[in-house]
C-alpha cells in the first residue's frame, strides 16, 4: 500500500510522504487563498470554501485565519460557522451538520502519534475521523481529539478537551471533558 492508502484505511502511515504532502500544500494555499479575501466578499469566499471543502451547505462562514490539512475530508451542513482562528486537521473525514457554530481558537483533529519515540521518529501518523451532529455550539479554545462523535443539539463548553463521544442534548466542558447536565431540545423538525 501507499502511504496515503494506509493514510485513508485508518493505518499507520508516514506523513512526510510527497502524496501525502501535496493534498497538504494544496489545502494550505486555498486557505491563504480565503483568508487573504476581502472579509465582505461573501461570492468570491463561498466560492473558495466550495473549492477547498468536500461538501458544504448553505452559508457556510469561515472567518480568518481558518487552517486545514486536507479540506476535501470536510463536509459540513447548512449554517456553519467556524469563528476567527480556527483549525481541522481533515487527515480523514470531518462531518459536521447543520448549524454548527465553532468559536474562536479551536482545533479538532483527527490525526494522533505513536506514544513510542522510534514511531515518532518515523514520522507516523495515524487517523480517526470526527462527527459533529447539528444545532452544536462548539465554545472558544475547544480541542477536539480524533475519532470523537459529537451528538445532535450539544453544547462544548470554552477550554474543554474532548476526549470521548458527547450523546445528543448535553452540555460538557472541562479537561477531560465531561458531561454537566442535560439540555432542552426545542426543535421539532
Amino acid at each position: 500500500m501507499t502511504e496515503l492508502e494506509k493514510m485513508r484505511a485508518g493505518l499507520e502511515f508516514d506523513f512526510t510522504d510527497a502524496e501525502v504532502d501535496a493534498q497538504k500544500l494544496n489545502a494550505v494555499k486555498l486557505c491563504k487563498i480565503l483568508n487573504d479575501t476581502d472579509a465582505s466578499d461573501y461570492a468570491t469566499k463561498d466560492k473558495i470554501i466550495r473549492q477547498l471543502f468536500g461538501s458544504a451547505g448553505e452559508r457556510p462562514v469561515l472567518l480568518p485565519t481558518f487552517v486545514c490539512d486536507n479540506g476535501k475530508n470536510i463536509h459540513v451542513g447548512d449554517n456553519f460557522l467556524a469563528n476567527y482562528n480556527v483549525t481541522i486537521l481533515d487527515i480523514v473525514e470531518v462531518r459536521i451538520g447543520s448549524h454548527v457554530m465553532i468559536g474562536p481558537n479551536t482545533l479538532i483533529t483527527t490525526i494522533n502519534h505513536p506514544l513510542t519515540p522510534m514511531g515518532r521518529r518515523k514520522n507516523l501518523g495515524i487517523t480517526k475521523p470526527v462527527t459533529i451532529g447539528n444545532d452544536v455550539w462548539i465554545g472558544g479554545n475547544v480541542t477536539i481529539l480524533p475519532g470523537v462523535t459529537i451528538g445532535n443539539n450539544c453544547i462544548i463548553a470554552a477550554g474543554a478537551v474532548v476526549t470521548k463521544d458527547v450523546k445528543d442534548n448535553t452540555l460538557v466542558g472541562g479537561v477531560p471533558a465531561k458531561f454537566i447536565r442535560e439540555l432542552e431540545n426545542d426543535i421539532r423538525e
